[in-house]
């Protein structure tokens, strides 16, 4: 006969499992980091050094052209961690035989999304209202917002990274001359180092 303490945990990782969404990637967030750190790096290229002469054939990009180039960098770094996020996390799930789509992991995106959402949509009109220096503190806030709001859904971890993305947004906001750089620490340095705590504890 089986321990209790066996059946116990048995029943407790079931429930988790149907509760909560545990397939995330931890080498997933890793890569979002490492994206941002190249995005940000673009970024700070093109608005702080226009007449630089390193770099190959550069030529100085100044009003509509450095904002079309800003967000089209912006959206290749959503759709590379996006993808490394679903294909690393549905990987993750075959080889621990967890079910992907579940009731947990839709009630994870849900409330990570609608926050996300909203703030993309805040940043557009933010964008249209000429107000560029609050854009890294938006992003960052309701970003943070969606993981505190998701963490509920998945591991403990995730909670902890919104509270770090919440905090930088906030400072961004009252520094908005270091907005680039809070950003640069929130998407990459905090999603590298939780994303590594998370490999290591989870995915290996």
């Amino acid at each position: 006969m089986r321990k209790p303490e066996q059946e116990l945990a048995e029943i407790k990782s079931m429930m988790e499992r149907s509760t909560r969404f545990l397939s995330l990637s931890g080498l997933a967030g890793v890569l979002a980091g490492i994206y941002a750190f190249v995005g940000a790096g673009i970024a700070y290229y093109w608005i702080y050094f226009p007449d630089t002469t390193y770099g190959l054939e550069f030529i100085p990009m100044n009003g509509e052209n450095l904002q079309v180039n800003l967000m089209a960098v912006a959206l290749v770094v959503l759709i590379l961690a996006i993808g490394s996020a679903y294909l690393l996390s549905q990987q993750k799930s075959q080889r621990k035989a967890h079910q992907f789509w579940s009731p947990a992991s839709k009630r994870f995106l849900l409330a990570l999304f609608i926050p996300v959402l909203a703030g993309g949509l805040f940043s557009f009109a933010l964008i249209h209202e000429n107000a560029y220096q609050l854009i890294a503190a938006t992003t960052l806030i309701f970003y943070g917002l969606g993981l505190i709001n998701a963490s509920h859904f998945t591991l403990g971890e995730i909670k902890n990274l919104g509270i770090g993305q919440l905090f930088l947004g906030i400072l961004a906001a009252f520094f908005p001359e270091f907005g680039l750089v809070c950003w640069a620490l929130g998407f990459g340095v905090l999603h590298v180092v939780y994303g590594s705590m998370m490999y290591y504890r989870y995915d290996r």
